[in-house]
């Protein structure tokens, strides 16, 4: 079960940590389905909790008993606690009341920060794919099932290449989701197959391995067009993630980025600058997508 759809899912039960911490940062964006999933997953978890304390202070006849058995009764408990959980005038109505008082309480969130100001790039051709198919990921947005999977999919190769170049796995698992939406959009050979070009880095004149001709958007003095471009094409993600910083810790362009990586702000913004991509709200929307990977990863550590 991927941890950014048990909120959907009405007929299991949130038994993990990570997928109640989603369930609490999904209500604590005072959402009205989101707090009452929330409450009736924690009415469910306190059922199977008194049901499993009931079943244990009943004595058995010893004539059953066995791994296999206990497993069995576990999970019958579940299913009865998912059942028994949500009904009206139940815990649950009681938990999404509270819950609501509190956000509501809370006051109003502080507004997420604005796209900076258009930034123009330098004339050198952007390396980036056009971002304009990827979702626009609000700071306190809460992160999707997609999102979730693919950070999840891709954390080891970053880790790998993070620890070797510097440039933290958040930051590179991001701008990889911003490029690719989120993995909806990857970047297709001309035969159909994978180009495991998840950073959109286009095949200049000094590139001398595999690539894809796709058509995509960019913009002329902030009017997007479109065009045919050639990307590079790799064999594996890994190596994607391995020329993505390569070409930001040796790349001239690219050297004082790699050194703003305090504040994913900051880290987005030097890439618009050094022509990374045409669009201008570009680093806005990097930033924003880092912060949501940076939130997923704090979830599941």
């Amino acid at each position: 079960m991927s941890y950014g759809s048990v909120s959907h899912n009405s007929n299991a039960l949130a038994g993990d940590a990570r997928s109640l911490n989603l369930l609490k940062l999904q209500a604590s964006q005072a959402s009205p389905a989101a707090i009452k999933e929330t409450a009736k997953q924690f009415e469910a978890l306190f059922m199977r909790e008194m049901i499993k304390s009931m079943r244990e202070a009943t004595m058995k006849s010893g004539l059953l008993d066995s791994p296999q058995g206990d497993l069995g009764a576990d999970l019958l408990d579940q299913q009865l606690a998912v059942q028994m959980s949500g009904r009206p005038g139940g815990l649950s109505d009681l938990i999404a009341k509270q819950l609501t008082r509190q956000m509501s309480g809370a006051g109003a969130a502080a507004p997420a920060p604005t796209a900076p100001a258009a930034v123009t790039s330098p004339p050198a051709l952007p390396l980036s794919k056009s971002d304009t198919t990827a979702p626009a990921i609000g700071r306190s947005a809460v992160p999707s099932a997609r999102q979730s999977d693919f950070v999840q999919r891709h954390s080891a190769v970053a880790a790998k290449v993070a620890q070797a170049s510097g440039i933290p796995s958040g930051f590179m698992l991001g701008q990889a989701g911003h490029e690719t939406g989120w993995g909806k959009s990857e970047i297709k050979t001309a035969d159909g197959g994978n180009s495991f070009n998840l950073f959109g880095i286009k095949a200049g004149a000094g590139w001398q391995g595999k690539v894809a001709e796709v058509t995509t958007t960019e913009y002329e003095n902030g009017v997007a067009r479109k065009t045919v471009a050639r990307f590079r094409a790799y064999d594996s993600y890994e190596a994607s993630f391995k020329d993505y910083a390569r070409l930001l810790t040796q790349s001239p362009r690219y050297a004082k980025v790699s050194q703003q990586t305090g504040s994913a702000l900051a880290f987005a913004t030097g890439l618009q600058r050094a022509g990374y991509a045409t669009d201008p709200a570009y680093a806005g929307k990097l930033s924003r997508a880092i912060n949501s990977t940076l939130q997923l990863q704090r979830l599941f550590a």
